[in-house]
């Protein structure tokens, strides 16, 4: 992707492709649960998978954005998408399936913004959290937006703030010193697993009150 030493560029790029991969998944099931086609299916488990990543080259002022100028993304998205079509009547059952995916994407995908951007920008803070969390939460939005749905960052338990906490990790492990891999490590362990226990739990920030 970046400039990174060649056994961390490898790393990255995996956790890059496994991110999309898992994305990919929840907008194959959120496309089948709305009575898509198989086209349908595709096109949402594309959008779902590279969206936040290319949203992220856009803003950074990286051209081509990956998702374009790399084959495999699109390749492992449309390849996710006719998988999901073909096994999901042996899935649907599994709902949870669908959700620690969800949970999975969002961690990888706040490492490998925050990734891009420290690799880009240097320890420049809110270059690593925008790049973070567009990369984790733009693909998710655009799936539930495209289904007529309130995206699911706004409404449920904490996501958002997941990915965001995640860049702080990524940020701080960093700054004392550790290597780019620990930091990543780091931000995907505490996203992912911020995630699936506020999933768990039912741990929501707080609303506004009606009256």
């Amino acid at each position: 992707m970046t400039d990174f030493s060649l056994p961390v560029q490898d790393t990255i790029l995996l956790l890059d492709l496994f991110g999309t991969m898992a994305f990919a998944v929840t907008g194959a099931f959120k496309a089948i649960e709305h009575k898509a086609d198989i086209v349908g299916i595709i096109i949402l488990a594309t959008i779902t998978g590279v969206a936040g990543g290319t949203i992220r080259d856009i803003v950074m002022g990286h051209f081509p954005p990956h998702s374009v100028s790399d084959p495999y993304y699109v390749t492992i998205t449309v390849a996710t998408g006719i998988t999901i079509f073909f096994l999901y009547p042996k899935m649907q059952k599994h709902w949870n399936l669908f959700l620690k995916f969800d949970a999975i994407g969002l961690g990888v995908f706040t490492a490998i913004g925050a990734t891009f951007a420290y690799q880009t920008y240097g320890m420049n803070f809110l270059a690593i959290a925008l790049a973070g969390m567009v990369t984790a939460i733009g693909g998710g939005i655009l799936r539930d937006m495209f289904v007529n749905e309130i995206p699911i960052v706004f409404v449920k338990e904490l996501y958002a703030s997941a990915s965001f906490l995640g860049v702080v990790v990524f940020y701080v492990v960093l700054s004392l010193g550790s290597n780019l891999e620990a930091a990543t490590v780091s931000s995907i362990m505490v996203a992912t697993v911020l995630r699936l226990v506020a999933m768990k739990y039912n741990w929501n920030l707080p609303k506004a009150r009606e009256r």
